[in-house]
Formats: C-alpha cells, sequence, structure tokens
C-alpha cells in the first residue's frame, strides 16, 4: 500500500507541472524559473521510481512539453522530438556520472578505451524541426508533446540563419516567396558543392533563440511603445520567451521584425541520404548543406575530457553573445546510440549537464533605497537568501520607481531573480498567483534617507536624486572629491585612495573638516608622513585663495559644469545673489534652461547645503565679488572652435576659457559645422581634417584678433 500522502503528493506535483508546462511551452509565460521546475520534476521522476504505480500515462514525466495551440496547424512528428536526461550534479562529477552509466550499460571494462563523445552548448531557446524534401523547406515545426507539434513554417521563414533551400548560402534576410528562387535543375550541382549528397527527405533538429544584444535592441522598442501609449505591448522577461512569442507569433510579418537566430544540432527522419557513422559525421554534414553548426561542438574523448569542457564553456558563459544554460554530451558512435537505446523519455545516450541555475525563486522582505555617491536613489529588494549564479543571493536591484511599478513588485511578493556572471542581480518579474493578501504599492519616499534632504526627480529623468549634495553621507567622498580636483579647488595631493582613508575612519564628515585637518591628525593615517602631511596641509591653506567660478562649480551642483558656473558668476557677481536667486532670475543667464534653472535652486533651497557653505566660508575660503556684470558682448556667440597642439603663451584651459568667455562652443573634434580650428606646435588629425573640410585655421595670433572683435586674418 502506498501512502495515501505520498499519493497526494504525487498527484498535487502532477498538476503542478502540467501548469507550468502549458505557460511555458504553450502560453510563453513561465511562471517559474527553470531551476524551480526541474527540481519539481526530480521530485515526482523520484516518487515515480521508487513507486511505479504512481505513474499515470498522462504523467509529465512521460511527456516532453505542451500541447499545440490550437491556432496553428498540428503536426505530427515521424521520428518523436524526445528531450535528455538532466544530470543534476552541476560539478565536475555530472559528467563522470554519465561517462560511468554509459560504460556500465555498454559492459565496459575499467581498461577498456574511453569513449568518444560529441559535447555541444545547451541553447536557451525553442526546439524546432525543419523538413526538407528534396532539399526546399517545405514545413517548421514545434516540439509539442514530442509527438505532435505546431505548424511555425511562415515564421521560420523569416530566420535569416535558417535556409530555404539546401546547399545555397543562408541570406540574412531571406527573399519571399517567388523572388530568388533556385531552379529545380541546379539542386544537383548544389548537393555537389556541399560535398555530401542532400538526402531526398530530411528533417533537421536545432534552436530558435535570440542574441542578447537583439533581445535588448528588441525591449528597448518594446518600452518606447509603452511610452508612447500603445496598448497590450510589453517588455519581454529574458530570451528565450521573446524568441518563443516571435515562432508562434500568428502574423509572420510581425516574427520578421522579432530578430531570431539558428543553430543545428541534431536530425529526425531521414530517408535516401548517405549512410553515417558518428553524429559528428551528420554535423559536419549540416554545416556543408548551409546549417549554422556551433563552433563550440568538440568531440571529447573520456569522462575527463567532458570535465574540461563543461568547465571551459562554464568560464565563457557570460561572454556568449546569447543565453546557455548547459552543455550536452552525446556518446559520437550511431550504433552505440543505437545500443544504449532509450528509457522511457529520454535517450541512454544523451544528457544535459547543467551550471548553476541564474534564475532561482524567492521572496521579497523588504524594499529599501539606495542613495549612491552622486546622489541617485536606487530601490532596492531585500530577499529571502537565494543561491543564484554560483552566489547566494541577498539583494536585488529594482533600478527606479518606473520598473518597480512596472514589474509591480511588493513585499511579501514571490519573484524571480537572475544573475548572470558579475551583473547585479535583478528581479525579473513576480509570481502574481503568489502575492500575500494586502501587499503595498511602492513608492519612492520625498526625502532622501540618509541625510533628510528632498529628493527630487527632474521632468524627463527616470531616476530621483538626493539634492543635499554637501552634507549627505552617501554622497561624501564623491562630493569631496570633485571639490578637489583641479577645475575646482585644485587641492594637490587630495586623491581617491586618501579620501577613502580619511572618510571611512570619521576624520572627514563635511567638506569644512578638510579645512580643520591638523598635522597631528593627518600623521596619524595609514601611509601618511610629516612631509606628506604638510604638502597637504599647504594645499589646503593655498586652495582658500579661489575664484566664485571654481567654488560654485566645485559645489557638485548638478548640470553645472565650469562654463555654467562662469556664467552665474559673471551675471550675478556674487555667491548670495546667486543662492538666493528665483527660478525666473537664473533663466536670465545666458544657455541656462529650465532644468539647470531647477537644479541651481534646489540645491540652494537646501539649509544643509547653506550651512556647509557658511562653514566654508568661516574657514576661510574667499574669493573676489563685484556688481553683476552688464551683459559683455560675445563676439563668438553661436561660433564653434576646436583646439589642437600646444599654443606659445596660452594653455589649452587658458585657451578654452576666453573663447567660452567670448560665447564659443568648443569642441573636441573637427567636422562641418566647425567655424574655426586653433592649431599650434604638434597638432595632429584635427589640423589635417580642418585642411581637408576647408575649416579656417588660426594661430595664438589669430585666436587673440578672433577674441577682440577684429577679422583673424
Amino acid at each position: 500500500m502506498i501512502p495515501a500522502k505520498l499519493r497526494e503528493r504525487a498527484d498535487a506535483l502532477r498538476e503542478l507541472l502540467h501548469h507550468h508546462a502549458h505557460q511555458y511551452y504553450v502560453l510563453d509565460a513561465p511562471e517559474l524559473p527553470d531551476a524551480e521546475y526541474d527540481k519539481l520534476f526530480a521530485e515526482l521522476q523520484s516518487l515515480e521510481e521508487q513507486h511505479p504505480e504512481l505513474a499515470t500515462p498522462d504523467s509529465p514525466t512521460r511527456r516532453v512539453g505542451g500541447k499545440a495551440l490550437d491556432a496553428f496547424a498540428k503536426v505530427r512528428h515521424k521520428v518523436p522530438m524526445l528531450s535528455i536526461r538532466t544530470e543534476t550534479d552541476i560539478e565536475a562529477s555530472g559528467a563522470r556520472n554519465f561517462d560511468a552509466r554509459v560504460r556500465r550499460e555498454l559492459g565496459l571494462k575499467e581498461d577498456d578505451p574511453p569513449i568518444e563523445y560529441v559535447a555541444e552548448l545547451k541553447f536557451d531557446g525553442l526546439a524546432i524541426n525543419l523538413r526538407y524534401e528534396d532539399g526546399v523547406l517545405v514545413q517548421a515545426a514545434t516540439r509539442g508533446d514530442g509527438e505532435i507539434g505546431e505548424d511555425v513554417t511562415q515564421n521560420i521563414r523569416t530566420v535569416g540563419q535558417i535556409p530555404l533551400r539546401l546547399g545555397e548560402r543562408p541570406h540574412p534576410n531571406p527573399p519571399s516567396e517567388g523572388e530568388g528562387a533556385t531552379p529545380k535543375h541546379s539542386l544537383s550541382r548544389l548537393r555537389e558543392r556541399a560535398g555530401v549528397r542532400v538526402p531526398p527527405i530530411l528533417e533537421v533538429r536545432g534552436e530558435v533563440y535570440m542574441r542578447r544584444d537583439d533581445f535588448e535592441r528588441l525591449n528597448e522598442l518594446q518600452r518606447e511603445k509603452i511610452a508612447r501609449g500603445a496598448k497590450n505591448e510589453k517588455t519581454f522577461v529574458n530570451p528565450r520567451n521573446a524568441a518563443a512569442g516571435a515562432v508562434r507569433q500568428l502574423d509572420p510579418a510581425i516574427a520578421r521584425q522579432r530578430p531570431l537566430s539558428f543553430y543545428a544540432y541534431g536530425w529526425g527522419e531521414i530517408e535516401g541520404g548517405p549512410a553515417f557513422e558518428t553524429h559528428h559525421q551528420l554535423l559536419q554534414a549540416l554545416a556543408a548543406w548551409g546549417f549554422p553548426v556551433s563552433q563550440r561542438t568538440v568531440l571529447a574523448r573520456g569522462a575527463e575530457e567532458l570535465v574540461a569542457y563543461h568547465q571551459a564553456v562554464g568560464r565563457e558563459r557570460d561572454s556568449l553573445p546569447f543565453d546557455i544554460d548547459g552543455v550536452v554530451y552525446k556518446v559520437n558512435s550511431l550504433a552505440l546510440q543505437k545500443q544504449l537505446g532509450f528509457v522511457t523519455r529520454e535517450p541512454r545516450w544523451a544528457v544535459a549537464h547543467k551550471f548553476p541555475a541564474q534564475e532561482q525563486l524567492t521572496t521579497v522582505e523588504s524594499i529599501d533605497v539606495y542613495v549612491g555617491r552622486t546622489g541617485k536613489l536606487t530601490p532596492v529588494a531585500r530577499l529571502v537568501p537565494v543561491f543564484v549564479g554560483g552566489v547566494t543571493v541577498t539583494n536585488a536591484t529594482l533600478h527606479n520607481e518606473d520598473e518597480v511599478h512596472r514589474k509591480d513588485v511588493r513585499v511579501g511578493d514571490t519573484v524571480i531573480v537572475r544573475r548572470a556572471g558579475d551583473v547585479i542581480p535583478e528581479v525579473v518579474a513576480v509570481v502574481p498567483d503568489r502575492r500575500v493578501p494586502g501587499a503595498q504599492e511602492f513608492h519612492m519616499p520625498a526625502t532622501c534617507p540618509v541625510c533628510g534632504s528632498a529628493a527630487v526627480r527632474e521632468e524627463g529623468e527616470a531616476d530621483h536624486r538626493c539634492t543635499g549634495g554637501l552634507f549627505c553621507g552617501a554622497q561624501r567622498k564623491h562630493a569631496i572629491l570633485h571639490f578637489a580636483q583641479r577645475r575646482a579647488m585644485d587641492i594637490e595631493g587630495l586623491g581617491e585612495k586618501l579620501v577613502d582613508q580619511m572618510v571611512d575612519a570619521g576624520v572627514i564628515r563635511v567638506l569644512p573638516d578638510l579645512y580643520r585637518l591638523g598635522l597631528q591628525g593627518l600623521v596619524a593615517l595609514e601611509r601618511m608622513g610629516d612631509k606628506s602631511a604638510q604638502n597637504l596641509l599647504a594645499a589646503l591653506e593655498k586652495s582658500k585663495s579661489t575664484t566664485l567660478p571654481r567654488f560654485l562649480y566645485g559645489l557638485g551642483i548638478r548640470h553645472v559644469g565650469e562654463s555654467t558656473a562662469r556664467d552665474l558668476a559673471r551675471h550675478f557677481g556674487q555667491l548670495d545673489r546667486i543662492m538666493d536667486a528665483s527660478v525666473e532670475q537664473l533663466l536670465e543667464v545666458a544657455d541656462v534652461g529650465p532644468v539647470v534653472a531647477e537644479s541651481i535652486h534646489a540645491f540652494f533651497e537646501q539649509p544643509h547645503n547653506r550651512e556647509v557653505i557658511e562653514q566654508l566660508r568661516a574657514c576661510g575660503l574667499h574669493w573676489e565679488e563685484g556688481e553683476p556684470a552688464v551683459q559683455a558682448p560675445r563676439p563668438l556667440a553661436s561660433k564653434t572652435v576646436v583646439l589642437t597642439g600646444t599654443l606659445p603663451a596660452l594653455s589649452r584651459d587658458e585657451a578654452k576659457e576666453l573663447l567660452e568667455a567670448a560665447g564659443a562652443k568648443v569642441a573636441g573634434s573637427v567636422s562641418k559645422k566647425t567655424d574655426y580650428v586653433v592649431a599650434g606646435a604638434e597638432a595632429g588629425s584635427k589640423l589635417d581634417k580642418a585642411r581637408e573640410l576647408g575649416v579656417p585655421v588660426l594661430d595664438e595670433d589669430g585666436l587673440r584678433r578672433l577674441l577682440s572683435g577684429a577679422s583673424p586674418t
């Protein structure tokens, strides 16, 4: 008697697996990552092996996939499209287990020669059967349930890597029916060119997939459609889901717009073809007939070469242009394949050896907001720890508020988390059926969680940012380094490592602390001697005497670069006038638009930022101030100038400042839109480009005449 609990568990597992197989194979809307489905499948398989009476004719362990969609004609496969066994041990022993099992089935002894295998990538796409009659593609069908699939011929014709006629070179954009057809009498020559006679009937099996770069471009287009208000549009969870959706499009015109790729790795029915002795020989023939066959497919002798292949592919997995979830080992000899045969739904002569899953299920415990070094606020999901992508993951980025709402992630949700290589883990999707009652939507806080300053989202931006740049602890290191750089306060010797050390040690909490440093406190820092400490103190003292544009730029106000800082100083004359200016007054400054004006106003509205500025003044920082400048003539307004080479008297920075003060835009490259090129000694390719385009070239004297408003020549 089988315990009732075991029978109930087997029934429940069958229902779950049927449901998720339907979601995955038929609706292209998976609710579970592959690893989670594999666990459920393995559990049912184990129960049925221990208690054969539990097995039912419709058990998922006796099937391969899901039923064909009613929208497509059904295709009965001449040779069933069976799946292969998955080796659950993701370490090296997985390959050794398979080799030992094969040797045992064949009755080989320990001192018998090693078995030769074909080792290939396990693509993460959609399995397809291509039927060719007399060398012409006549039908393409999905795997379906292994016995009956779906006729997707019209959509598959849009995949440029799949030849429409064997022996021809696949065209990236295959011609429509009736265009570019190869005459029937040339087929024999095509067969000869391939080197191996093309069988009258040939079924080729392989994987339709989507490259990662194509997937990203597709999702970007989808996001643009959604932003424009398009209905019934969505982004895709992963490349496999996108590829499957494209293959099952009822409209081939839509399928054509979705970039698909293909690799061949097997065959079904072959009638009247040449005799092959090995799997590898047939792969070579497929390549000769025009099918793409992975260059990473290799021959391997014995278990250790399988182990080496698994490890080598694992190392390069994340750099591949497409997704894989493991590798596949197949006995190379077709005679040995026949001898080994099949068990239930799987061949004994092949196995899929997986890598650590890159997607797993877990639960969101909270959604916190992380403040980056530039003030960007990022929502982060704190997760129940889960092993994914080879590491234990406890946090996953949610990017921004729009992404949280698009994916509808809430505290308590069961979510699919993805991690590939060194990529930051992210929440891919929510499993809606597992949502806890009363789960609340997430909203970005109105204030920075670190310093309490206002958090704002500029028009047209996806991100929220903290406005307390000078005060916020999260931005402390970035603020100090920006303040100290050569183009701002020019504090020599204050580099990244020293700033990290001082902030981590608590020596500096806000910018004014720089000017409160003492010799003893500096010498106490690691790798800081008396001489270095004295030099830094001298540089700090020297930096107290500066200019208003340099000080403004050093504050790190978002969107305020050197040029804008100079314009602000020239327009207002005094810092207090800038700090108290309204948005309307700021808009009166040359080249200051609404976004920049709002950013400046928001920065000086924060009491924390004003307090830091007053403390810096109290520490002795000073600059010349005056009355608001009368708008000086800008003789080079709307002109673009490029600097190249070394000028006799002016440095590159000095020349740039003079040009920008005169209203010119200083560009980094020469184009047809360039008005002048100023060339000094050792001018390089920019001078050559200017001569080629006929752009006027000036020396330093010509530059000075240009700045004075006189003719430069």
